[in-house]
């Protein structure tokens, strides 16, 4: 079956100091590393001096990642950039600039092999002027197909904006009018004070910065005011899905609190009937039993996939989940792989070779075996 990865990050090989290009700390540098004969092995971040994480070539080099998609079968990947590089903590101007050199490297990817990557761009949330006018430069010049965001914009003067903030709807207007899809991938976690050990951040922080993304996009009445934009949150919504009895049950008892902004209950935006989720969700649920429940929640149509490569925390074989799935149809599967990114992407499948993706002779048919049946 044809695979489509919505959610996947890469880097530039290399890239300015950027502490010394404007004057100041908190981005990230890169220092390379080599193997014995000479050849690059991947590469270590640093933030201030301190090591951040180690990437493998596959980050860095996109000749490592198109040998890994074909052994792995995913015919596309969806690059952006990777979110420590979101920098809305920065100078607008200085943020606005790289963000350039990020989004000019992956048009530059998807124009070498326009059937093997689309890209997503980076741009500066803290300055809605200068994000407009990236994301304009994005989709109209670079032909990029939208936009990766944080889940909450963080400010040079230390204040946050939800999702939810005035000063952020014309982003999103503009995505709505150039047709530009929104991929909101969480960062800079809430709440990180106290949880170092165990590498919480990561499993716990993140999932409810998701949810965070969500209910802030849902009350701040951001998908009524917009009915055509496009939003797809990572890592299969985070813990939003599974806490929807509580966000409800809280816009229930607490309006004046919770029912401000927002004239529609929040189960309102999942799947009923006929009818699919108001948003899109990535499939990295890392267990089938979820899997099946955010199926049930959002419909087979608003789930794509996404493996987070080529980090430790993703599918080391993207859409082994799916595939594994034994109570699936083929078509459903095919759906979940490929055809949902094309809808959230707003792609014509031929422009990828993909002209026969709805011809599946197995559509009717159940998919795996009684080997599949144990699950996670």
């Amino acid at each position: 079956m044809y695979k489509i990865d919505v959610h996947t990050h890469i880097l530039p090989n290399n890239w300015p100091n950027l502490a010394e290009r404007y004057g100041y700390g908190r981005f990230v540098s890169i220092e390379h590393m080599h193997d014995a004969a000479g050849v690059c092995c991947g590469a270590k971040l640093f933030v201030e001096g301190e090591h951040f994480r180690t990437v493998k070539p596959n980050c860095i080099d996109h000749a490592h990642r198109l040998v890994e998609m074909d052994e792995t079968g995913v015919a596309v990947q969806v690059l952006s950039t990777v979110p420590i590089m979101f920098s809305y903590w920065a100078k607008p101007e200085h943020t606005h600039d790289l963000a350039r050199h990020l989004n000019d490297h992956i048009a530059e990817l998807c124009r070498a092999h326009p059937t093997r990557f689309v890209g997503l761009g980076t741009i500066p949330m803290q300055d809605p002027d200068l994000a407009c006018k990236e994301l304009e430069r994005c989709v109209t010049e670079l032909g990029l197909k939208g936009v990766q965001i944080g889940s909450h914009v963080e400010q040079p003067q230390g204040a946050e904006w939800n999702l939810s903030d005035p000063m952020l709807f014309p982003v999103f207007e503009a995505c709505q009018r150039l047709g530009a899809a929104v991929f909101v991938h969480p960062w800079d976690m809430m709440g990180q004070s106290g949880m170092e050990k165990y590498w919480l951040p990561w499993l716990v922080g993140m999932p409810a910065e998701t949810a965070r993304a969500v209910c802030s996009m849902i009350f701040g009445g951001v998908f009524d005011r917009l009915p055509d934009l496009r939003v797809c949150f990572a890592h299969g919504g985070g813990s939003f899905p599974y806490t929807i009895g509580r966000i409800e049950h809280g816009y229930n008892c607490r309006p004046d609190l919770v029912a401000t902004d927002c004239a529609h209950n929040p189960w309102s935006y999942f799947a009923d009937h006929d009818k699919p989720a108001r948003f899109y969700v990535d499939s990295l649920t890392h267990s089938r039993n979820a899997l099946r429940f955010l199926i049930s929640m959002m419909d087979e149509r608003r789930i794509c996939l996404g493996s987070d490569y080529p980090f430790p925390l993703g599918e080391q074989r993207p859409g082994a989940l799916i595939d594994s799935m034994y109570d699936l149809t083929c078509q459903t599967k095919q759906r979940l792989l490929a055809q949902n990114a094309l809808e959230f992407l707003d792609i014509d499948p031929e422009l990828l070779g993909m002209g026969d993706i709805a011809q599946s002779p197995y559509a009717s048919k159940r998919a795996g075996s009684a080997d599949d049946a144990a699950d996670s």
